[in-house]
């Protein structure tokens, strides 16, 4: 990896954190905002909500458009919607006397603009280098930027919010505004294919379906993969930082620090991975379910006891687990399938990441209405489902023999 490639890296390695950021960075600051607006905690989860269901909506087209204009070309205008969708936010949380609507209009501009910009970053590392072990260092770097910007994002929106509730949502487009720069000066932008070799919407339907009749088996199965721990992990921080402030009394940057905790276990553990993993397609299979496994396991502890202490054990142990899987389910999505698809693929699997993203925060806002034990239960048996279909239906060997020749050779 040269020099400029590792400027290229980082400069990608910015969007993600930007993104995770302005999503994650409101979760510590929900039940501030829900007294703020005296809203219920349903209605102020959509807050997150209707950020991912807009994202899941387009990531698909932003994933076509990223494979025919290419990616730079869909990254920095989707970053730049981002920004305003942020600016609507904050404005209507500053100057308007009931601003819940325009704060929701705000978050869909966001999620429209999210769509285009961190799924793009996958397929757009995979484009950068040839050799498998690279993009797999590349992907870990970037799954890690991710799970960063989601240890910084609590500590973060803590701090801004106990200056004024609403400052977080300022913040997006300025963290929008400094990943522009990265990318516009540090990304080059690979020469456009042809005119001719670009496809129609009629013929990129048709090579979609024949990609998952192809390969259906093990990408549908990392495309749920994807979603479950997405809902698990933010389901998860949603009721963290709720009980933090209702049950155990810790406010402001203090509860953000507790929130970062488990997810630098995350953070550090996908670092490691994904540094490790190289192109071993076995290892990763390994990786992901003994990742669920841990995640399941985990939540063994808080149905026993309701210690604060425990509760964060259970949330590094659940932490160490996603961070096992995150790198891993990157890597084979990424690898398994060819350049040309390789930008509509990687956004189909970023879109049912979206899916958990959107279901975690009211699904968890309304079990928790019952007992804690329910939440720990469905988390338990999703880690479980995740272990057993990880090992039953992603197969290495089978991935290999839907690669194209050049790249079986390389693989054996």
């Amino acid at each position: 990896m040269d020099k400029k490639q590792k400027m290229s890296l980082w400069a990608l390695s910015s969007v993600p954190l930007v993104m995770t950021l302005g999503n994650s960075m409101l979760i510590p600051v929900l039940p501030k905002i829900e007294k703020q607006l005296d809203i219920t905690g349903f209605k102020v989860s959509m807050i997150i909500t209707v950020y991912s269901i807009f994202a899941i909506l387009l990531i698909p087209i932003a994933g076509y458009l990223s494979d025919k204009w290419g990616r730079k070309k869909v990254i920095i205008p989707s970053l730049l919607i981002a920004g305003l969708g942020g600016v609507l936010t904050g404005w209507a949380s500053w100057k308007m006397e009931n601003p819940f609507l325009w704060i929701i209009i705000g978050r869909i501009i966001q999620g429209i603009g999210s769509a285009g910009a961190m799924p793009v970053v996958i397929p757009c590392v995979g484009d950068m280098f040839k050799d498998e072990k690279e993009v797999s260092c590349g992907l870990g770097l970037v799954e890690t930027s991710n799970t960063f910007g989601k240890v910084l994002s609590p500590i973060l929106g803590s701090v801004l919010a106990s200056i004024v509730w609403f400052l977080p949502f300022f913040a997006i487009p300025i963290l929008c505004a400094i990943a522009i720069i990265f990318i516009s000066i540090f990304v080059k932008q690979p020469k456009q294919k042809k005119k001719q070799e670009v496809k129609s919407v009629k013929k990129f339907v048709r090579s979609i379906r024949k990609i998952l009749k192809r390969n259906g088996r093990w990408l549908y199965t990392i495309f749920i993969l994807g979603a479950i721990i997405m809902f698990i992990l933010f389901g998860m921080l949603f009721y963290l930082s709720s009980i933090l402030e209702n049950r155990y009394q810790i406010h402001g940057v203090m509860k953000g620090l507790v929130l970062a905790i488990p997810l630098a276990a995350l953070s550090f553990t996908s670092y490691v991975t994904g540094k490790k993993i190289g192109d071993q397609k076995t290892i990763m299979k390994r990786c992901i379910y003994i990742g669920f496994i841990i995640v399941s396991l985990s939540f063994l502890i808080p149905l026993f006891s309701k210690n604060i202490y425990l509760l964060i054990l259970n949330l590094i142990l659940c932490g160490i687990g996603i961070g096992l899987s995150l790198p891993s389910l990157d890597s084979l999505v990424t690898e398994g399938i060819e350049k040309e698809e390789r930008g509509t693929i990687t956004s189909l699997y970023s879109s049912l990441r979206f899916v958990g993203v959107a279901g975690g925060p009211p699904a968890f806002a309304y079990l928790m209405k019952g007992p804690d034990n329910y939440m720990m239960i469905l988390s338990l048996i999703l880690g479980a489902v995740g272990a057993f279909i990880s090992i039953k239906y992603i197969n290495p060997k089978d991935e290999d023999q839907n690669l194209s020749p050049q790249k079986q050779v390389k693989h054996r």
